[in-house]
């Protein structure tokens, strides 16, 4: 329906179309002035049929070529606007593209969230069960139990990274060996790897909706984040990929030329 609008604009507006109406009706008055003064109507309708189709053929040659190059020029208006509606088209496509991915990308990281939360909780229950389990009472009894319940409560309130920070805090000497907190024992090591694995699957859920690596980095440089890289260093069996965040050196020297450029 568009073409045809199109189509129908253009022989409207077209002022060749008018044109060639116009030397189309002075050229068949001509040919009758023609007709009427060299010979008469009687005359002409008596000619052989060889002879009126050579006229005929002479006469209308010229209306043929004009109404042929008008149709090209109409032809190419046509085109030209065809493609220009195509252009719009593939704009308008390409930014409902960019629309639909933005909105994918919102709901991946809106669920993304959600898992980290949990992921997180599920850390920190982790690494709590490590802090009781050297520093409680069970451990080389450096907290009380007392002290021990009042982490767990700011544990409640939402702060999953309290026994993170606490561990962090910690120095590593010969009299606190933080090798033997993560490894010491079997279940110490379990724990451990389970708090290996689960943040370097949260890792690769971050990656997938982090054009960015601003997601990434948050998540590598918090307390889950630097206790999740001594404890990779520490295993006293397994060597772990380093975890890599955003190049500070290469990000600042991109950020300098896209300056330069604009200033330029």
């Amino acid at each position: 329906m568009s073409k045809q609008n199109n189509i129908k604009k253009i022989y409207s507006k077209d002022w060749r179309i008018l044109l060639g109406l116009a030397f189309t009706t002075l050229w068949l008055l001509l040919g009758f002035l023609y007709i009427f003064y060299n010979t008469t109507f009687d005359t002409f309708h008596e000619l052989p049929i060889e002879e009126m189709g050579s006229f005929l053929e002479g006469a209308f040659a010229p209306l043929a070529f004009l109404w042929l190059v008008i149709g090209l020029f109409i032809q190419q208006s046509v085109l030209a606007e065809n493609n220009e509606e195509l252009r719009r088209n593939n704009l308008h496509s390409e930014k409902q593209a960019q629309a639909v991915a933005a909105t994918e990308m919102n709901a991946r990281q809106e669920t993304f969230f959600k898992i980290a939360e949990n992921t997180l909780r599920q850390l920190g229950s982790i690494a709590g069960i490590l802090f009781i389990s050297s520093q409680g009472t069970l451990g080389n009894g450096k907290y009380s139990s007392e002290q021990i319940a009042e982490i767990w409560k700011q544990f409640a309130t939402g702060d999953f990274e309290v026994f993170s920070r606490l561990f962090l805090s910690f120095p590593d000497n010969d009299e606190m060996k933080l090798e033997d907190l993560f490894y010491g024992t079997e279940i110490r090591k379990k724990h451990t790897e389970n708090y290996i694995v689960g943040f370097d699957r949260l890792m690769r859920l971050a990656q997938g909706c982090d054009a960015d690596n601003i997601i990434t980095d948050s998540l590598i440089y918090s307390a889950a984040g630097l206790l999740n890289i001594r404890m990779r260093e520490m295993h006293p069996q397994r060597k772990f990929d380093q975890i890599s965040s955003t190049n500070s050196d290469a990000y600042l020297e991109q950020y300098s030329t896209a300056c330069i450029l604009a200033e330029s």
